[in-house]
């Protein structure tokens, strides 16, 4: 995975490897956050500022693995884009077993992830929300609202409230077919349509042979989709 990218702090290390898994769940814990750019691993939109409030929904894609080495994640979140810390939470996708393993989780980078244990799938509409509630002091929420459930922590981290994100990364550099793509919806930062908080588009990286980029936002100043080029 590349390491640098020029807007970047050259501080974010590569960190797609993993140690213990979670009960019940994918074989293998990623650590998301780990920005490695220059046709990197980020593919989405940020915007900068000391944003309060990131949210966003999303339908839960189905894929079609390409390999065991597939795995990637739609998220929201706080910081990350010239920070070392990232505060997100989303639905990952892990393919090492064979077969798409969906989990919702929340990571306070460079913290490793956790994982939920609820059940997650292919169509389930997903709503995401990570809100800084005090100086240091981070509140996530996770909702499937197909199946009913919804998660929500709080967290402390010293963090640098630089920026805030809609995203999908992939911390192995390799994504699964995404059906349809990932079309993120209702993104607002700090309360307002991402249109209008300046944002930049970011091209995520697959297999140095394709890249994953966001469509314009649409009319509604809010939704926009991922899609393989």
């Amino acid at each position: 995975m590349k390491t640098t990218f020029a807007r970047t702090a050259s501080l974010f290390a590569v960190a797609a490897a993993a140690t213990t898994a979670f009960a019940g769940t994918a074989s293998a814990d990623a650590v998301y956050g780990a920005h490695s750019f220059a046709g990197g691993n980020w593919g989405g939109y940020v915007s900068f500022g000391s944003f309060t409030t990131a949210t966003a929904s999303w339908v839960e894609p189905s894929v079609t693995c390409r390999s065991r080495n597939d795995l990637f994640a739609p998220w929201v979140g706080i910081d990350g884009d010239g920070s070392s810390t990232v505060e997100q939470t989303g639905v990952e996708t892990d393919c090492s077993s064979g077969s798409p393993v969906y989990q919702g989780w929340y990571e306070m980078y460079p913290a490793a992830p956790v994982y939920y244990s609820n059940a997650v799938g292919a169509g389930d509409h997903i709503s995401a929300t990570v809100t800084r509630t005090g100086t240091n002091t981070y509140q996530l929420s996770l909702s499937d609202t197909t199946r009913g459930w919804t998660q929500t922590v709080t967290k402390s981290l010293s963090s640098r409230h630089s920026s805030a994100e809609a995203i999908i990364e992939s911390p192995t550099d390799s994504y699964p077919t995404i059906n349809g793509g990932v079309q993120f919806t209702g993104v607002k930062f700090n309360g307002t349509n991402l249109a209008s908080t300046s944002p930049s588009g970011l091209s995520a990286d697959d297999r140095g042979t394709y890249t994953w980029s966001p469509s314009a936002i649409a009319s509604d100043g809010t939704d926009f989709t991922m899609t393989r080029h």
